[in-house]
């Protein structure tokens, strides 16, 4: 093995996911097009297909702000970190 290994963006994954949906071009075609194996554009496709209930069923809505509240939840986590260091720091001397 001598490369290393691609990463690739959402977007250009969300990309090539819809071309191969669309079928106007075949799986092959495709993966020669944009360089990537014919298994990651059939496995990008299954996961696109998969997902595309959640955006009308309301999940990503909800997911998303499950998110933000643990986010919520973490910047406040720090917050408390920090004074508590701080107050460790000046009650210790340093």
């Amino acid at each position: 093995m001598t490369g290393k290994r691609k990463r690739h963006s959402a977007e250009f994954k969300a990309k090539v996911a819809l071309d191969a949906i669309r079928g106007e071009q075949t799986i092959a075609q495709l993966a020669a097009k944009h360089g990537v194996h014919q298994t990651m554009i059939n496995a990008w496709k299954k996961r696109a297909i998969e997902g595309m209930s959640g955006v009308f069923s309301g999940k990503a809505e909800a997911a998303e702000a499950a998110r933000e509240g643990e986010i919520d939840q973490l910047h406040a986590k720090i917050g408390q970190l920090v004074v508590e260091r701080d107050f460790l720091r000046r009650a210790s001397g340093r």
